[in-house]
């Protein structure tokens, strides 16, 4: 699977079936997962890591820049859900943004994934294995939903207008869809496909979208990152040398 600056993977929440029966999609994605784990160097993910480290604080740094600019009230009283929320590495920085544990849900497509968040994460969030096109929550129930590196590792276009359908449903009128991923492909990983821009729009119809590349190649993290972070900033400062795409998405 392509890397990504995020601990958890990005084979992550895609469509169940009727009756939990997997699909044929949701087959794809575990059997990449499961490829991809025995291929991922064990520090890959590591905050030790001088690559990873620069990645997860810089995109720390610009989420909360775009959620301060979006709504500078705190959120400790905002639902948030998280799909294809891994080992709940972003729902625990949500709650030391300073969300309540209560009010967090994750939903994650592989079972070992959710019982690692349930492990790592504290009691009261909400964690449930289960697909992201069918999140079991009445319309309009959170204020804030996040997919992280989800769409990138769809690659069936039914699917992902299931997810958007899903994810504009549960959030609320006033609420905001989070955006992290991929903008472009990796030639060498056939199991994801980049994100653009026109098909974000066509995922979500109806709605006012604000993207922004952010994320220094990966390769070039973690190659310079130890050597020299200003070097990493400076090339980060250049878009096209920017992998992913931060954005929120509201209806009109």
């Amino acid at each position: 699977m392509i890397p990504t600056a995020s601990p958890s993977p990005s084979l992550r929440a895609v469509s169940h079936g009727a009756g939990g029966v997997q699909t044929e999609e949701e087959a794809r994605v575990v059997a990449a997962y499961a490829r991809r784990k025995d291929t991922v160097p064990p520090d890959r993910y590591s905050f030790f890591n001088p690559g990873n480290l620069f990645m997860v604080q810089t995109r720390e740094w610009e989420v909360l820049r775009l959620l301060r600019r979006l709504d500078g009230t705190p959120l400790a009283s905002k639902k948030i859900l998280e799909i294809g929320c891994g080992t709940g590495h972003w729902l625990r920085e949500f709650i030391r943004w300073g969300a309540r544990p209560e009010n967090l849900t994750g939903v994650d497509l592989l079972p070992e994934r959710i019982a690692e968040a349930r492990r790592l994460c504290p009691e009261g969030v909400r964690l449930t294995c289960g697909g992201a096109n069918d999140v079991q929550a009445p319309d309009a129930s959170f204020d804030l939903i996040l997919q992280a590196t989800v769409f990138t590792s769809v690659l069936e276009p039914r699917v992902k207008q299931q997810i958007a359908g899903e994810m504009l449903r549960l959030v609320r009128p006033e609420g905001t869809i989070l955006w992290y991923d991929f903008r472009i492909d990796n030639p060498k990983n056939p199991d994801v496909r980049g994100v653009g821009r026109a098909e974000i729009r066509r995922l979500f119809p109806d709605c006012r979208i604000e993207l922004r590349p952010i994320t220094l190649a990966p390769p070039l993290a973690r190659r310079l990152a130890g050597y020299s972070r200003w070097l990493c900033e400076l090339l980060q400062a250049c878009p096209l040398l920017c992998t992913h795409y931060l954005g929120a998405i509201r209806r009109l």
